[in-house]
């Protein structure tokens, strides 16, 4: 009985969570940590902007060259060449790069999407030497590879063989880096490989090991780093090659609803593999565990979207930025969390994992030396081991079983800089700026799943984001980001086109405190206009605050417009007052005093779009003023001069019956200007105005049906509740079987008798009532306040059929409840009818006589006729985005 009732008080949590507000797991207890945008600015109002587009599409892969001046974009099927100082100049330079007819229908016949797959998706696009550029491929599943002639923007040679170099399938993720003519990539490569890093070129080439100990599980790639760790080492150390990527957990976890981790990996540059054990494989492999959590509410984001490696002026000063998110799809998070090098080093340099009962654990035995995993360094050539094929088998061996370290890679500061609900960050880049007060600061430039960019600053350990960017009207992720130094720009690649955004509009700041208050580091106010500080030498008049954004304009009114308001006495008067930024609440005044918010008796409303005179009275006349209230600084943003007219003297005109209320009445016309002279009120016509009270009476019945419409809603509410409560509280009774069934059932039987169930509906059967009673048309007023349930009975040959059922009880007030249609497509006068309640439940409301002898619809029980509903409605999917074209 105790599980029957809690599946109401199931059903009714889960009812409450699904109010706006009431269950916030996971996020409720972090909306501290949730950061607002400060403005935001859709497509139509975008400054500065460049965008390139052409027949091509997934304009994916950026290579920046400053020198050159040129942005390399692989598309799909295309290759161009754009001037970084106006990439929408026509004419720019392009390589076609299709897939041949027939190796699209090899795609087709494989079983693969010829709307998305069988194309050629560019994968990889560097630079490798200085006449050419290498670039790769997946031409319609089957890889290949080219080189291009920068001078002539061409193919130099023949096509390569790319299986080994490129992902076959245009969606797995991919990293791929060449570095002095070597090339080093990760990626599940093959149709049915395993994910795998390699080096491709030059010879030997190498990979990571799959027995007995598979190093990488199921990996998804999302970048890689050289940090060039030999320059100035006093250890002649080598440099190494960084990988990041998500893959399924190994160790055990903490909640078991996470499968995957998130994780660094390193390999040296001069590793060439070992001379019997680790033949072409990697000596110096090693992962460890990126952490990414909020630890005070145990909220862990665990799979990493984008990478970003900002190189200071020594490698040990390095630092890099990764965008994490949830495993769960249908929730959007995102956090931003930054790793310092030495924290990296420090987790390489720890203990190893090792497989203990088919599980990880700590290795605590012995390492043997030279330490597993390590470069060769001048301490390894001393003893003679020059490169990796001279290490000692049992160090290799001991490398092929412990590639995880026990060390994880913690954030800095243990926490994420960044938090964002309901919002999917996937690419990311970073920039630093010196600011006026001689600081530098770091700016993250942020791309989203949707099109939008968000622009955030960090300062003293916080981030502030300044502004979010629509640059897509059409929903769609950002593919790619560079950041131009020289063109203070930053490029964007998306599915349809590549924009050049700049990385600050300074201008779209109108105002002094418009200006400090977005805490910008590239602009600064200069009594006029809000500039950018960087094309200014002489900026000691400038005004900036970063810190704190409320220091350093006067509280001078400014030149704000004022508009003036005639309105006649009882009349509802709306002035508005937009406020450009999020982070700033309305503040108004009248006559310097200021207006509070919601008073009983006060005659106004504040809202955010504006102040609400209701009713407007003589003595409301006055002068208002609305600031916009940011950081403990009051803007002025819009000034009312407003003038309520008293009601004109009424006169009666006697009128005959024949006359229409529209010939009767009068409109009162409300005059608004800007500044100028204020315009004359129409004249109204000569028929006279209604009886004082009585058209009171009638302004006020708007709030008479807000009322009746809260008090409906709490009705539909608790009808829910109570109808769901009774529901299942039936059913429970009927599956525990506390009733007498009337006769046998016989084949072509469609009669049904109802069971009084008491009213409690706890279960409990009442000796004192004896044995409850079948009911027959003559018996139902002797239910009294018992319920009703609905048994499936036998009729007997030769008796006359059942009396017919009542009529069914007139719809309820809400509509929601009853509809002569429901979303099962069932009609009202079917023999089996389902009234929705509430979105997912049903109540069954009348079965009839089948006239065929079939089984009566009724006939399952209540779970098995709500599967069955529910089960047709999964499979009915919304119709996906239509396709562009078809490859074939």
């Amino acid at each position: 009985m105790e599980g029957h009732v809690s599946l109401p008080l199931t059903l009714l949590l889960l009812l409450l969570c699904s109010l706006p507000g009431v269950c916030g797991f996971p996020f409720g207890p972090v909306l501290d940590l949730d950061v607002t945008p400060r403005t935001t600015i859709f497509s139509q109002g975008l400054l500065g902007c460049q965008r390139f587009s052409s027949r091509s599409q997934n304009y994916s892969i950026l290579l920046l060259e400053e020198d050159n001046g040129v942005l390399y974009v692989g598309a799909r099927g295309a290759l161009y060449a754009l001037d970084t100082a106006n990439v929408s100049k026509p004419g720019n330079p392009k390589i076609d790069w299709e897939a041949s007819a027939e190796q699209k229908k090899q795609c087709l016949n494989k079983g693969k999407n010829n709307q998305t797959e069988c194309y050629n998706h560019i994968r990889l696009l560097q630079r490798y030497n200085e006449t050419h550029l290498y670039v790769c491929g997946t031409h319609a599943f089957r890889p290949l590879c080219a080189y291009i002639d920068v001078e002539h923007f061409n193919f130099s040679s023949g096509f390569e063989e790319g299986r080994d170099r490129c992902p076959y399938d245009p969606a797995k993720g991919y990293a791929g880096l060449i570095v002095d003519g070597e090339m080093f990539s990760a990626s599940q490569y093959e149709f049915r490989s395993s994910p795998d890093i390699r080096r491709n070129f030059p010879f030997p080439t190498l990979r990571t090991e799959e027995a007995p100990t598979r190093w990488l599980l199921e990996a998804d790639f999302v970048g890689s780093a050289l940090l060039k760790e030999s320059t100035n080492s006093s250890v002649g150390d080598d440099d190494k090659i960084y990988f990041f990527f998500t893959e399924r957990s190994q160790e055990q976890m903490a909640y078991p609803s996470q499968t995957r981790v998130a994780r660094v990996a390193r390999v040296c540059k001069g590793d060439w593999g070992g001379q019997r054990t680790l033949q072409r494989k990697w000596t110096s492999f090693l992962k460890a565990r990126l952490v990414c959590s909020v630890p005070d509410y145990e909220l862990q984001l665990n799979v990493l979207r984008s990478v970003f490696v900002l190189q200071g002026p020594d490698v040990h000063n390095s630092v890099f930025y990764g965008v994490f998110g949830l495993e769960w799809k249908n929730i959007k998070a995102s956090a931003v969390c930054q790793y310092s090098f030495a924290d990296m080093q420090r987790a390489f340099e720890g203990p190893y994992m090792e497989v203990h009962d088919s599980k990880w654990r700590e290795y605590t035995g012995k390492v043997p030396e030279p330490r597993p995993g390590s470069c060769i360094t001048d301490v390894h050539r001393s003893k003679g081991i020059n490169s990796s094929r001279d290490l000692p088998d049992n160090v290799l061996t001991f490398a092929r079983r412990h590639p995880l370290m026990s060390t994880q890679v913690h954030p800095v500061g243990g926490r994420p800089l960044l938090f964002k609900r309901s919002v999917n960050y996937v690419k990311m880049a970073v920039h630093r700026v010196e600011a006026l007060d001689g600081l530098v600061y770091t700016v993250l430039f942020l791309g989203t799943d949707e099109g939008w960019l968000h622009r955030a600053v960090e300062v003293r350990g916080q981030m502030h984001i300044i502004e979010e960017l629509q640059l897509f009207e059409r929903p769609q992720p950002v593919d790619s980001m560079v950041i131009s130094q020289r063109q203070r720009s930053l490029f964007v690649g998306s599915s349809s086109a590549v924009l050049r955004v700049p990385l600050s509009s300074c201008r779209r700041y109108t105002s002094c405190f418009d200006c400090v208050l977005s805490r910008d580091p590239f602009c600064g106010w200069d009594g006029a206009l809000c500039v950018d500080i960087s094309s200014l030498t002489n900026r000691s008049s400038l005004i900036q605050d970063v810190q704190r954004g409320n220091r350093g304009c006067s509280n001078s009114l400014g030149a704000v417009a004022e508009r003036r308001r005639s309105v006649m006495s009882g009349d509802d008067v709306l002035l508005q007052c937009e406020l450009r930024s999020n982070l700033a609440v309305p503040r108004w005044t009248l006559d310097g005093r200021e207006l509070q918010g919601y008073g009983l008796d006060s005659g106004h409303r504040v809202g955010t779009d504006g102040l609400l005179l209701i009713g407007a009275r003589p003595e409301q006349s006055g002068e208002y003023r609305c600031y916009a209230a940011e950081k403990d600084v009051w803007a002025l943003v819009r000034t009312y001069s407003v003038r309520v007219q008293p009601d004109p003297p009424l006169s009666v005109v006697p009128t005959s019956p024949t006359d229409t209320p529209s010939a009767t009445s009068t409109t009162a016309t409300l005059s608004v200007s800007t500044g100028g002279p204020t315009e004359r009120p129409l004249p109204s016509p000569p028929a006279p105005l209604p009886p004082g009270p009585e058209f009171r009476t009638y302004r006020r019945m708007e709030a008479m049906y807000i009322s009746l419409v809260a008090v409906l809603s709490g009705l539909c509410l608790v009808l829910t509740v109570v109808l769901l409560y009774v529901s299942f509280c039936t059913r429970g009774a009927y599956q525990r079987r506390k009733y007498s069934q009337q006769g046998q059932a016989e084949p072509g039987a469609g009669r049904l008798e109802l069971k009084t169930i008491s009213s409690h509906c706890n279960g409990r059967q009442d000796s004192r009532r004896g044995a409850r009673r079948s009911l027959s048309a003559s018996n139902m007023d002797q239910l009294g306040d018992s319920f009703l349930q609905i048994v499936p009975g036998g009729g007997s040959p030769g008796k006359s059929p059942p009396p017919p059922a009542p009529p069914l009880p007139p719809p309820l007030p809400c509509s929601e409840y009853a509809s002569s249609e429901y979303t099962n497509g069932m009609s009202a006068t079917l023999p089996s009818v389902l009234r929705k309640m509430n979105g997912n439940s049903y109540v069954l409301l009348r079965q009839q006589a089948d006239p065929e002898g079939s089984t009566s619809a009724l006939y399952h029980s209540f779970t098995e006729e709500l599967n069955r509903i529910l089960e047709k409605r999964k499979h009915i999917q919304l119709d996906p985005q239509p396709p562009d074209e078809s490859s074939v």
